[in-house]
């Protein structure tokens, strides 16, 4: 079979890299793909919010099954365009990306449908928004509403800091129309765990556990980025956790949307946040994570197109996921100046010496070709991966093959995983 996979970050390369191993699978087309996909895939110069050009080509090339990286295109309902074309997409139809696309809407239905959340304020003006910060103090978390590439969200330690946020996205409007509407919300305390799962409206088979790091520097510390490192399994995570969240979180959340009559096929990733009074959702997304992608995939033993074919289909029930006992980290490599303004095109060495170290990986994000050099392109550049027997040991093996690669600017966290150690003797 023919496959499309869309999008250009270490996510979509993990999923070429996993597509690629499968024998159902004789080609794989990547849009617009990366220096990485490159090796695997034959790499489609479309943007990945160019809905029609991707719909031609997938009915010129013949695609049997596209796969959806990022939230983008689902949120301008790819899926819905191409089931009416008679095309199979992987990934949730656009009133189910709403989940993502909204946080008013992902915390309108949390509400509704009783999943634990934060208690939250949702205001359409600054001026209101500036006076509910007045009434409930801080720490505080400001959310724009739409989609702002993971940075849409400021956690603010002052009413100072919130203040700024709101005046950020909703007066300077930073984010554009993503910024039209706010959600102001309580500070969770405790430990954030990625839940990613697939469902076809019915099934839900969760992945394995992953905690992702989203602040660019040590400690938590800094800006929000999209993700800067990410590791499998979350030791958090136990069975009795992973049953409680499927039950409170994941059972009401695929229940709510068959009641706002939507049949809720792909990925649902929770971002839950482990508190005194349980798991709480943080946010809902509508894809893969990125990076926990990575970690996941190189832990993941089966197949997953006939995963994906079953979530299409809506044949999951009674399917099941092998995986590696081994844990798995991923460490990203980001551009200077990164989740800021950065600099492109400056060229990347020691990728070739990443094979010298058995289990590693380096999934490109925003890489790119010149001249025939692999040259920086994006903020996040690289996710260097690896397998280890214990986390500490995936961890030892991923920096070690950080030290092999070099590229101007290089920064990357250097305590990925750091919190996973106190729960291994």
């Amino acid at each position: 079979m023919k496959v499309l996979v869309i999008g250009s970050g270490g996510r979509e390369h993990a999923l070429v890299w996993k597509i690629a191993q499968s024998s159902k699978v004789e080609k794989i087309f990547c849009a617009p793909g990366n220096a990485g996909t490159a090796d695997l895939a034959e790499n489609i110069n479309i943007k990945v919010d160019d809905v029609a050009a991707l719909l031609k080509f997938a009915q010129e090339a013949k695609i049997d099954l596209t796969v959806v990286g990022p939230e983008v295109p689902l949120v301008l309902g790819l899926v819905d365009e191409f089931a009416k074309a008679g095309l199979r997409a992987f990934g949730p139809i656009k009133a189910a990306a709403a989940i993502e696309g909204s946080k008013v809407f992902s915390k309108k239905f949390m509400v509704k449908y009783d999943i634990p959340t934060a208690q939250a304020g949702i205001f359409d003006n600054a001026h209101d928004a500036h006076e509910y910060i007045e009434q409930v103090g801080s720490p505080i978390v400001v959310k724009a509403d739409g989609l702002a590439a993971g940075k849409g969200v400021i956690v603010c330690q002052t009413k100072g800091d919130a203040h700024e946020a709101v005046t950020q996205i909703m007066e300077k409007k930073e984010f554009g129309v993503a910024g039209d509407q706010l959600v102001i919300e309580e500070c969770l305390e405790g430990e954030e765990a990625s839940i990613i799962a697939l469902t076809d409206g019915e099934t839900i088979i969760p992945l394995a556990s992953s905690q992702d790091h989203k602040r660019i520097f040590d400690n938590d510390e800094g800006p929000n980025t999209g993700g800067m490192g990410a590791y499998s399994p979350a030791p958090l995570v136990t069975e009795t956790l992973l049953t409680e969240i499927t039950n409170v979180v994941l059972k009401p959340f695929v229940f709510g949307m068959k009641q706002e009559g939507i049949n809720y096929k792909g990925v649902v990733y929770a971002g839950v946040m482990v508190t005194k009074k349980g798991p709480m959702v943080l946010e809902f997304n509508a894809r893969f994570g990125d990076p926990e992608t990575q970690p996941i995939l190189m832990r993941m033993k089966s197949d997953l197109v006939p995963l994906l074919d079953a979530v299409i289909d809506g044949r999951l029930a009674g399917l099941a996921i092998d995986w590696h006992e081994k844990a798995a980290v991923c460490v990203v490599l980001a551009a200077k100046g990164y989740p800021g303004s950065y600099e492109k095109g400056d060229p990347i060495k020691g990728l070739e010496n990443i094979q010298q170290i058995a289990d590693a990986a380096v999934f490109h994000a925003g890489t790119s070709r010149q001249a025939g050099q692999v040259v920086t392109s994006g903020g996040r550049v690289l996710g260097v991966t690896a397998l280890g027997d214990t986390i500490k040991f995936a961890l030892d093996k991923a920096y070690q093959a950080v030290k092999l690669i070099k590229f101007k600017g290089m920064q990357y966290r250097r305590d990925i995983g750091k919190k996973a150690l106190k729960y291994e003797k």
